[in-house]
């Protein structure tokens, strides 16, 4: 458990590091990169579940965005793969419900429900990526004050960077709780339920008490339900950032439109 949290604590760190990094997608505006990923999600998000090719062609963006800011897509790819048990819970019941025969492979059958599966599977791996290269080129805490700059509510935003800061909180209690443990424990591998549950209780105790002396230390420093104005708001909008949000907008929506992938097959065939 020790290393699996030390593990998770270095992740975050990794990405937040990340965002330091010098890349054309890196010093683009939050907002317009913001935008760009919002209409990345609306246009894959709007293709219909039998369109499965179209999704296929849907990966360009994250792929192309991780070489635009230099970073690494098969571990991009690998961290999506998160999602997985989740996405696939939600479209498994589509292989029961939805037996209508699509086409053949050989002598194999395959139905609407297998391929309504996939497309879900598509859909949730990829919004899991864009939203991980949204944070790895911008940082948790500017991707935030983007929002908030481009109007969503701050009582949103605020909530959302205190949820992210929560979890370091957590995880360094566990961790402290679970270093404790071992020194007191005398090599001892496994505990009762008994004891885990004495500690899930703890943990909670001093989560909360943590983070009361957090809110009372940004009270007293002016804090006043919105995230402050920093060095991150001082560069503009820009002729680079109209171009990358114009050119991306138009390739999505053309992508959405036009069907890529059919048009080229009805040609072809």
């Amino acid at each position: 458990m020790k290393n699996r949290l030390q593990y998770v604590l270095s992740e975050l760190d990794a990405m937040e590091r990340t965002a330091l990094r010098q890349s054309p997608l890196h010093c683009l505006d939050v907002r317009a990169k913001l935008l760009v990923t919002v209409v990345f999600l609306v246009t894959m998000l709007s293709v219909p579940l039998t369109r499965l090719s179209e999704l296929l062609l849907y990966f360009t963006f994250p792929i192309l965005t991780a070489a635009m800011g230099g970073l690494d897509y098969r571990k991009v790819f690998r961290r999506s793969l998160a999602v997985l048990p989740f996405v696939a819970f939600v479209g498994f019941f589509n292989l029961f419900y939805d037996r209508q025969p699509a086409f053949m492979v050989g002598s194999v059958v395959v139905t609407s429900g297998w391929i309504s599966f996939l497309s879900i599977i598509l859909r949730g791996l990829l919004s899991v990526q864009a939203l991980l290269l949204l944070i790895q080129s911008t940082g948790y805490y500017n991707m935030c004050r983007g929002m908030q700059r481009l109007g969503v509510p701050a009582l949103f935003t605020t909530q959302l960077l205190f949820v992210y800061r929560y979890l370091y909180v957590l995880i360094e209690e566990a961790l402290a709780m679970q270093r404790a443990r071992d020194a007191r424990s005398f090599g001892r591998g496994s505990y009762p339920l008994k004891v885990w549950g004495t500690m899930i209780g703890q943990l909670l105790i001093r989560s909360f008490e943590r983070s009361e002396r957090i809110g009372c230390a940004m009270l007293a420093r002016g804090f006043r339900g919105c995230i402050p104005a920093g060095i991150y708001d001082l560069p503009a909008w820009n002729r680079r950032d109209t171009l990358f949000l114009a050119a991306w907008s138009a390739v999505l929506f053309a992508m959405r439109v036009f069907r890529p992938v059919e048009t080229l097959s009805a040609l072809l065939n």
